[in-house]
């Protein structure tokens, strides 16, 4: 099982808090997804399990090991989006199997996105 290279990850707090009021946005049981065209060529994750979702940090991690696994099965198919992936607190009474799907059907929807034109082209 190989790791997500640190080039698929969004890591700096800027490129968060521009997610959090991105206006791409996909809503799913568990999961609420914000996207926006990525600064990088290829699709970047990041998560954000909150104290909220449990208080437990082993639930917490089960949860990004989940959501991690599920984006590099997926991530060279998707759309070149930085993508933002909170969990609502109903993910952590759930079983894998559901994360999963979830996060399925969330990816369906990702990929269906055209990409964005790159920047100073004109969009005909």
């Amino acid at each position: 099982m190989a790791g997500l290279p640190p080039g698929a990850r969004l890591r700096s707090a800027a490129d968060f808090a521009a997610l959090r009021h991105a206006p791409g946005r996909i809503e799913t049981r568990h999961f609420t997804l914000r996207h926006a065209p990525a600064t990088a060529p290829a699709c970047r994750l990041g998560l954000a399990v909150s104290r909220r979702v449990s208080k437990h940090a082993v639930v917490r991690n089960r949860i990004k090991r989940v959501v991690r696994e599920s984006f590099r099965s997926l991530r060279t198919r998707l759309p070149a989006l930085d993508v933002l992936v909170i969990a609502r607190p109903s993910a952590a009474n759930v079983p894998n199997a559901a994360l999963r799907a979830d996060l399925d059907a969330a990816w369906q929807r990702l990929q269906a996105l055209k990409p964005a034109p790159p920047p100073g082209t004109i969009a005909g």
